[in-house]
């Protein structure tokens, strides 16, 4: 199953992703503990390229797609941003940045994903989740 939603650069649109996400988790069967890590780690992507990728500019849009079967869920951001680079982003585990709010959303991501990754030039995200759909466990 595969599905492409493009919104534009509004955090109230954030509501738009959730619908979909919803409604691609009913529709496989995914479990409770699965949906929880898809979606945040999908609300944070999606969060990060309206106010990081795009700045808020809602004449920008930011492209999600799901790509889900019996074993993975996909979710690829994108946004219209410059880019950054994920390996300078410090730790938000450490020390000295414990205190900031800023650097957290990365971090998230890396830690639901199964697998993570991003183009070169940094504005977009590619997770990949290993699930086990309801379906899944009535086979085995």
């Amino acid at each position: 199953m595969v599905m492409k939603v493009e919104i534009g650069s509004k955090v109230e649109n954030l509501r738009i992703i959730e619908g979909k996400v919803d409604e691609l988790i009913l529709k496989m069967g995914i479990n409770k503990d699965e949906y929880g890590r898809i979606m945040v780690a999908t609300m944070e992507a999606v969060n990060n390229a309206i106010v990081h990728g795009n700045q808020h500019d809602d004449r920008k849009n930011v492209s999600v797609s799901f790509e889900c079967n019996r074993n993975d869920f996909v979710v690829k951001v994108r946004d219209e941003g410059i880019g950054f680079n994920p390996d300078c982003i410090p730790d938000p585990t450490s020390p000295e940045n414990i205190e900031n709010i800023r650097g957290r959303g990365v971090f998230l991501m890396k830690n639901l994903a199964d697998d993570i990754g991003f183009n070169e030039s940094g504005n977009e995200v590619i997770m990949k989740f290993n699930i086990e759909t309801v379906a899944t466990k009535n086979i085995l």
